[in-house]
């Protein structure tokens, strides 16, 4: 009996035995290649995992599988490896995790190919009379053919007026033939002249940092810590020149999908090789065209998000992390992988140097480096004749504010613009103002869905809850007392932009946030019109913290400086800090020096003090050292078991049964423990109670060997079939 282990896109933490299908020789049925097989009453696309010669079901119980989808495996033999790693370490089903590793067409089942790979074609010295003096659609259809020497696919013939349908007659007649096209890009192969422009000089630190890069053989983890400014992307640039010389692949990941098309942009007009994208805003058709010429090798360097560290390269060469340190590496729900972490451990597998790129560095990549574990190149001067911005703390105590904005800040933005340079105001929230308030009774606008305030916008005007999307109109009267005095509290996005415009109606105001870039091309606008060097004001969130170089901007202003200060999560100020720097690494990174004005209510406070003064390396040791004090990560492992149900309290206390279970386990891994069960920080989210339990280990490995007792244990349970759980292994939101 020959038996298929396939591993399918479902819930259960398992494999799933079918027979082969009729007519398939099982030489071809290899680990890694896709089948399509019946599932209760749908039809679900599977990988296969292994062939076995039995199965603890009876033949007669194994269904038959219906097609097999490949000739050759879509992901290399060590890709396939990673994923499967990866759904074990992260406690994640494995046929789901397997098919977040594939561009979506191919977990529908479509065929691992371009489009348009096959054409259609007349055979030599034919004519359309061939076709018979009756069959005229056959004749102009093979008239169109001959038209066409070098192919013409299905779509194209549909487009022209014609039907596929008489193909087949023509090809079974001998006048016409199908064929295998495949794509070929420009300068894919090229290792010589490989640049548009010429490279910028390096200085002495930058040009250590690259030696070093260079100089690495085989696998080698490389933190880059370098301020902001200090031309980390000329160091990237130049190693990935090198690595196009041997004839090798890049890929780089980048955190935001709004940095991908400037990123994109710069690469382009650097190298004279193809350079793909890959991010969720391309559609299905795009992202796996994308992937198929980074797994044949038509695309040198490939850029993409997230996702993109599972796509295959023919020849690697380097992988570097932009902003490692930024949470979006982190997948927050569903599968929840780390990019980050990833891209070492594939580094390490195609035997390549990983690069992990960051002003900032997250405080477990920082203790990686001091440990030996990362070789550590710091780069603490800014590129070019820049200069590191002033701190000021504006104390805002006791001053009149406007919309978020003190009489003190906007005379500095006065002068700003008046000496001709332009001016970024960093607001991390979207919308005209984060609650509708009454004023006659102190009513607010909550989500019924959420514990949260629903954001008020003014354009489209409506109330916006950005935790589950929910939207309503904006009411004429409270909802509570019926008055109509309903205010504005607080500042969003919307609201600065609105009063700067009064303030300067002489200046454009450029706002950019998630609901200013959604249209196609806007953020590329926006940056063309900042890039004039013209005076202007820049308002944004923390989509403008991130990679962009605003050569004119002298002047950062961030309005609520304070808003991580007293966070519970022990993450909190190391986030703030990040926040902080990055986006004050916007200002003077050309000839011109720059300010940052920091708004906040504790200008005292000994964290911002230390911050501003010293620096984010000797923030991140204090920082080290009461992590180390309080056993927190990177000196101890954690993981959150997630819990979601309807009810109010069920979810607590279903992980109180968890709990108690851990707590009578005779076989308990030592030094394992746990904290909880206690609701979320936001406890009601999209009408779902939600409640979390976090298992802490100081050893890794007898953490891993709890929580796969527990999945075990959560797969067989009734009360687990009552709630959503989910494992999150590495969390980086905790509380």
């Amino acid at each position: 009996m020959v038996v298929l282990r396939l591993a399918l896109p479902t819930p259960m933490r398992r494999l799933f035995d079918y027979l082969p299908p009729a007519g398939v020789d099982c030489n071809a049925l290899k680990p890694g290649v896709r089948l399509r097989v019946p599932f209760g009453n749908r039809q679900l696309v599977g990988l296969l995992i292994e062939v076995s010669d039995h199965s603890e079901f009876p033949e007669h119980k194994l269904k038959v599988a219906l097609e097999l989808l490949d000739h050759t495996p879509p992901l290399p033999q060590h890709l396939f490896d990673l994923a499967r790693w990866a759904a074990n370490y992260y406690q994640h089903p494995i046929g789901d995790a397997l098919a977040q590793a594939l561009p979506v067409m191919l977990r529908k089942g479509n065929a691992c190919e371009y489009l348009h790979e096959h054409l259609w074609r007349a055979c030599a010295n034919v004519v359309p009379e061939d076709a018979g003096s009756r069959a005229k659609k056959q004749q102009a259809l093979l008239a169109l053919l001959i038209k066409h020497p070098h192919g013409i696919s299905n779509d194209a013939i549909r487009a022209e007026g014609y039907k596929t349908e008489y193909l087949r007659p023509l090809e079974e007649k001998g006048l016409a033939e199908r064929f295998t096209h495949h794509p070929h890009r420009a300068n894919a192969e090229r290792t010589e002249n490989l640049l548009h422009e010429a490279p910028l000089t390096l200085n002495e630190q930058q040009q250590g940092a690259l030696d070093e890069i260079n100089d690495s053989i085989g696998f080698a983890p490389i933190l880059l810590e370098g301020i902001t400014g200090s031309g980390k992307t000329e160091i990237y640039l130049q190693a990935i020149e090198r690595q196009l010389g041997m004839g090798n692949q890049a890929l780089v990941l980048v955190p935001e999908i709004g940095l991908t098309p400037q990123t994109v942009t710069r690469f382009k007009q650097r190298f004279n090789v193809p350079v793909v994208a890959l991010h969720s805003n391309m559609t299905d058709r795009q992202r796996l065209d994308a992937w198929l010429d980074a797994r044949e090798g038509e695309a040198r360097i490939i850029i993409g998000t997230r996702s993109a560290i599972f796509t295959p390269m023919k020849a690697p060469g380097i992988i570097i992390v932009d902003e490692e340190h930024d949470p979006s590496f982190k997948q927050q729900d569903g599968y929840r992988y780390s990019a980050r972490d990833l891209a070492v451990f594939r580094a390490q597998k195609e035997d390549v140097a990983v690069v992990l790129g960051s002003a900032t560095p997250s405080l477990e990549t920082l203790h990686n480096a001091q440990q030996g574990r990362y070789q550590w190149m710091r780069v603490t001067q800014r590129a070019g004749n820049a200069k590191a911005p002033t701190f000021e703390l504006l104390d805002t105590r006791n001053i009149p504010v406007q919309a978020g904005l003190s009489t003190p800040l906007v005379q500095r933005i006065r002068q700003t613009l008046d000496q001709g340079t332009q001016v970024l105001v960093f607001i991390n929230r979207r919308g005209f103002s984060p609650a509708l308030s009454c004023h006659d009774c102190g009513w607010i606008a909550d989500c019924n869905r959420c514990d949260a305030h629903m954001t008020l916008h003014r354009s489209p005007p409506h109330l916006h809850c950005h935790h589950c999307d929910k939207q309503t109109p904006i009411p004429a009267r409270c909802g509570h007392c019926g008055s109509d005095q309903l205010k504005p509290v607080g500042a969003g996005t919307e609201r600065t932009e609105d009063t700067l415009q009064k303030l300067f109606p002489d200046v454009p105001v450029l706002r950019i946030d998630r609901d200013t870039t959604q249209r196609k091309d806007a953020m590329a606008q926006m940056m063309q019109q900042i890039h004039t060097g013209e005076p202007c004001i820049l308002v944004g969130t923390q989509m403008l913290a991130k990679g962009h170089h605003f050569p004119k901007v002298t002047l950062v202003a961030i309005l609520n400086a304070d808003s991580g200060l007293f966070s519970a999560d022990f993450r909190g100020m190391e986030r703030t800090a990040q926040l902080i720097l990055q986006v004050a690494g916007r200002a003077g990174r050309a000839d011109h020096p720059g300010t940052v004005i920091m708004q906040t209510h504790h200008a005292d406070h000994p964290t911002l003090q230390h911050l501003v003064q010293v620096g984010y390396y000797a923030f991140a040791q204090q920082e080290l050292i009461q992590r180390q004090q309080a056993q927190l990560p990177p000196f101890t492992h954690y993981a959150l078991v997630r819990a979601e149900a309807n009810g109010n309290g069920r979810a607590e206390a279903f992980l109180r049964a968890i709990r108690e279970q851990l707590e009578s386990d005779i076989l308990l891994p030592a030094g394992v423990r746990w904290l909880g069960p206690f609701p979320s920080p936001m406890e009601k989210r999209a009408g779902m109670h939600r409640a979390q339990l976090l298992i802490q280990g100081d050893n890794r490995r007898h953490l891993h060997q709890l929580l796969e007792s527990l999945t075990y244990y959560l797969e067989l349970s009734k009360e687990a079939r009552q709630v959503r759980w989910s494992i999150d292994v590495d969390p980086v939101d905790t509380f």
